[in-house]
């Protein structure tokens, strides 16, 4: 019996000189069952990695690519994919890194998922029976503060809120205003994680092994560390009840008044 989102999934591949993994990404992807469509989103990449994507897409036509003009970053291609996702009426939205850190066997699984009426779905590593392998004790500590901190000040459910690997159905990317996100980098998951939970939909995670990369270079540097950081903080802002604290305060101020002119 055929899944329930066979032929009407798309996985979005955000892609920075990955010239050493691309073909063989897409291979396995391509080779997994429900026919996935897969949208390439290179960014001018230096190693030829636009012009692998357009070899494999030339002979593959579940495979598209966008090009852009430069390295504009993780959340913006996101989006550009979110978008094309929804103008060819895919209903099944997902993401991933092509580094191999995701493995393409679990992706069902998030489908699945999605598929019994989750409305966002995360590869987790730090659900039961979710793992870290390879990555340097620093990165794992940024990655556990981070979530650490998005769950105490944002109140988000999901445990690993800064995974890349995704499933959205495509009714909560039709509800959320993409370009009111503020985030463009790293920090965008984040950002996703708060709207989508704030919005009412229903989150799940499903247990993956993350495996950090063994081609290529970490993407992730200060700068986006700082911004994931700056992000949680700016979304917490937004999140206190201002209007009910200015309420408060203007009434107080208004009653010392009072008292002043007695």
């Amino acid at each position: 019996m055929s899944a329930l989102w066979s032929g009407r999934a798309l996985m979005i591949v955000p892609t920075y000189n990955e010239s050493e993994n691309l073909a063989r990404l897409v291979g396995q992807l391509r080779q997994l069952p429900g026919d996935i469509h897969l949208l390439i989103v290179d960014d001018n990449s230096p190693d030829g990695t636009g012009a692998i994507a357009d070899a494999i897409a030339a002979c593959d036509p579940g495979v598209r690519v966008l090009h852009r003009t430069g390295k504009l970053g993780l959340g913006t291609a996101y989006k550009a994919g979110f978008r094309y996702g929804i103008e060819h009426g895919y209903d099944y939205i997902c993401t991933m890194d092509a580094d191999f850190s995701h493995s393409p066997e679990s992706l069902p699984d998030l489908l699945n998922m999605a598929a019994a009426g989750y409305d966002l779905v995360i590869g987790s590593r730090y659900v039961a029976g979710g793992a870290v392998v390879g990555s340097p004790p620093l990165r794992k500590l940024i990655s556990y503060t981070a979530n650490a901190l998005a769950h105490t000040l944002l109140g988000v459910t999901a445990r690993d809120c800064t995974a890349g690997f995704r499933c959205y159905r495509r009714q909560v990317l039709e509800a959320i205003d993409l370009e009111a996100i503020f985030s463009s980098g790293y920090s965008f998951l984040i950002e996703m994680a708060f709207i989508v939970e704030r919005a009412g939909f229903r989150t799940g995670e499903t247990p993956i092994t993350f495996v950090n990369r063994t081609e290529g270079a970490s993407k992730i540097n200060k700068l986006e560390i700082y911004k994931a950081m700056y992000t949680i903080v700016r979304l917490r802002t937004q999140a206190l009840p201002w209007d009910r604290i200015m309420a408060a305060y203007h009434q107080r101020s208004r009653a010392r008044s009072a008292d002043q002119a007695e």
